[in-house]
């Protein structure tokens, strides 16, 4: 093997290292959830993934409410769809 390879190789290594070691916890502060434990604590909530596909537009304005009412798009969502409900019956 070149030189070169030997480097390369290592780089790979390195790369694929950076990538399954995830955020470190100075950069998170500890508060991001791997994907596992973030599954389990919406599981125990008994919340099920529900995706749609809205205009851009209207997704945009469910950010910016959502954002002012310093609220998560989740919650505010699920919100807006009670009461819509609730008006329809």
């Amino acid at each position: 093997m070149k030189k070169t390879d030997l480097y390369k190789n290592l780089g790979l290594k390195v790369e694929s290292r950076m990538k399954q070691a995830g955020i470190p916890d100075r950069f998170a502060q500890g508060a991001v959830l791997d994907r596992k434990e973030q599954r389990k604590l919406d599981q125990a909530k008994g919340l099920i993934p529900f995706a749609v596909k809205l205009d851009a537009e209207l997704a945009g304005e469910l950010r910016a409410l959502a954002e002012s009412r310093q609220t998560g798009l989740n919650e505010l969502v699920a919100e807006l769809l009670r009461k819509g409900l609730a008006a329809g019956a």
